[in-house]
């Protein structure tokens, strides 16, 4: 008897308990490997005799992600007894995977969601150490650990803990195969310290804590104002910055989005901001231009590598200003938002990737202004641009503390980690 199909559906009940272990289920094998460092996706193709004409098979808005396979990645292979294979998953981030599987005319292309378990845990830890030693020693989840001292770091200093204050927290961690799978999203924390009770409201999006129920968020407005200058020279900043004056977030960054043209789920590995056509494109930060040129899904696209492994896209442009080894300084305009590629309509794709992986661009943005520039001796009324804060409240944080405050009166058991295999697949960062 062998597998059906229906890969996932087989495969994802299988713990493996070491890399390159292979197991036999029903007279077929599987094999957890490790996707090899350079390796091409039609290299893999070559060598497992799978004839390169599937190439033409695939859609040119999923070709994209074929370069985004990740070196050392964990995919599945599934054989039948003669050892041919039937059928491979190969993650692209930790939601969405490239399927490939045997038919009776060869081999056929697909990505398909990541089927993985998701479920909410009740934490409490006494403070013997300090917070991230304490979590690992009584939860044994070195992840956790990390993320939530990331979360409370700009809400409460960890220099007032004190020993026998007590850390309380509701969060969700997915697991997949028998292992740790992506970082521990963190829902509410609450610290007791010396009888005193302090709630940090955790933002899903980002997993920033805060000691209200809300945030400020930044916002641009334009005003008229005396300015002095002869020119409007860019200036270096340590952060990245906005690439369009009066940004506005139409899509963001999404490991597994309903593609709005595609009508499928796909990832979304940038941030989109809507804006008119002709609207300049400003460079977020320093750097080389690496590309200059049309994209499949992403039509005319540049891109910059800044150094330190960092690079931005710019896509869907009308029109491009700048040649490919051009250096360019933050903030200099490098092209105009268009509707070019696969597009519902006039918007700026921002990429970023940092060593070749993407990451949502707005956790290295600063949002407190434009690109910086230096004024310069001529006074006139100009158009100024200001940046402003309104609240916006933390979505859930109410319910949350909530449900945290019900687990605390409930005495619900903490979930200890310890017989749980720590191996984590996803390779995603704290």
């Amino acid at each position: 008897m062998f597998f059906s199909n229906d890969f996932k559906s087989s495969i994802l009940r299988v713990v493996f308990v070491s890399t390159f272990t292979t197991l036999f289920a029903f007279g077929a094998q599987v094999s957890q490997k490790r996707w090899q460092p350079n390796q091409s996706f039609s290299e893999y193709l070559v060598d497992q005799k799978i004839p390169l004409g599937i190439l033409d098979m695939i859609d040119k808005d999923d070709a994209q992600f074929l370069s985004e396979i990740q070196s050392d990645s964990v995919f599945y292979e599934l054989y039948d007894e003669k050892k041919g294979l039937l059928q491979v998953l190969i993650p692209i981030n930790t939601e969405m995977q490239i399927h490939l599987y045997k038919t009776k005319e060869g081999f056929s292309f697909d990505i398909i969601p990541i089927d993985y378990q998701e479920k909410e845990y009740f934490a409490a830890v006494t403070i013997e150490e300090n917070l991230y030693n304490d979590i690992v020693r009584q939860i044994h989840h070195k992840k956790l650990a990390a993320r939530v001292a990331r979360s409370i770091k700009n809400a409460y200093d960890s220099k007032r803990f004190k020993v026998g204050d007590e850390v309380a927290l509701l969060y969700t961690q997915k697991t997949r195969m028998g292992f740790i799978y992506g970082m521990p999203e963190i829902k509410s924390i609450r610290i007791k310290s010396q009888k005193k009770e302090h709630f940090i409201y955790i933002d899903q999006e980002d997993q920033q804590g805060y000691t209200d129920t809300y945030k400020n968020e930044p916002y641009t407005v334009t005003v008229k104002e005396k300015v002095t200058r002869t020119k409007l020279v860019p200036v270096a900043s340590r952060n990245f910055t906005l690439p369009l004056r009066n940004a506005r977030i139409t899509s963001p960054f999404s490991l597994r989005r309903w593609h709005p043209v595609l009508k499928r789920y796909r990832p979304h590995h940038g941030v989109d901001f809507g804006a008119k056509r002709g609207t300049p494109i400003m460079a977020i930060g320093n750097g080389t231009v690496s590309f200059v040129g049309s994209m499949r899904g992403y039509g005319k696209t540049v891109k910059i590598n800044h150094g330190n492994g960092y690079e931005s896209l710019y896509a869907h442009q009308s029109s491009i200003r700048v040649r490919q080894g051009a250096r360019v300084r933050q903030g200099e305009v490098i092209g105009y938002v268009g509707n070019t590629g696969t597009s519902t309509g006039p918007h700026l794709h921002l990429g970023l990737y940092r060593n070749k992986r993407p990451i949502n661009p707005m956790s290295m943005i600063s949002r407190n202004a434009s690109a910086p520039s230096v004024l310069k001796k001529i006074t006139r009324y100009e158009d100024v641009q200001k940046t402003l804060y309104k609240k916006v409240p933390i979505k859930n944080a109410t319910k949350n503390k909530e449900k945290l405050l019900e687990a605390l009166e409930q005495n619900r058991p903490v979930y200890i980690w310890e017989d749980f295999l720590q191996k984590d697949q996803s390779k995603e960062e704290a």
